[in-house]
């Protein structure tokens, strides 16, 4: 191939992937309620612990949540919904008021640093089938 051919063929390379890197570029950006939406998968230390929906739909304790009975001590007792931080989610009590915060790596990923153990992260989607 000439050096014409190579450079066009890798800048068609590049900008194929441009639209995959824009797609991925929310870190620390608040959860839209309507992107939230559905399933998402609680993992600790590369194995995963449980399954959380989110809703839309507004509470008093802001948007909808619901967890799978695997979740246990991985989320603090009495979660119950959640609500968009500044630069992520955050998980809330029945009266609204914060449990539990993620901050936002990108457009599926969401980690929460924990002080006494390892970190927690909140992946969209269900998860595999080894679950």
């Amino acid at each position: 191939m000439s050096s014409p051919t190579l450079a066009l063929a890798a800048a068609l390379c590049f900008a194929a992937a441009l639209p995959a890197i824009a797609a991925d570029n929310e870190a620390g950006v608040p959860l839209a309620p309507g992107d939230a939406a559905g399933p998402w998968t609680l993992q600790s230390a590369g194995h995963t612990i449980c399954v959380v929906h989110l809703s839309d739909q507004k509470t008093p304790a802001g948007f909808g949540m619901s967890a799978s009975p695997q979740c246990g001590a991985a989320l603090p007792q009495g979660a119950s919904g959640w609500r968009p931080t500044h630069d992520g989610l955050a998980f809330t009590g029945a009266d609204g008021q914060e449990v539990m915060s993620f901050g936002r790596w990108s457009n599926s990923l969401f980690v929460s640093h924990r002080s006494s153990a390892e970190d927690v992260q909140l992946k969209r989607g269900m998860p595999g089938p080894n679950y």
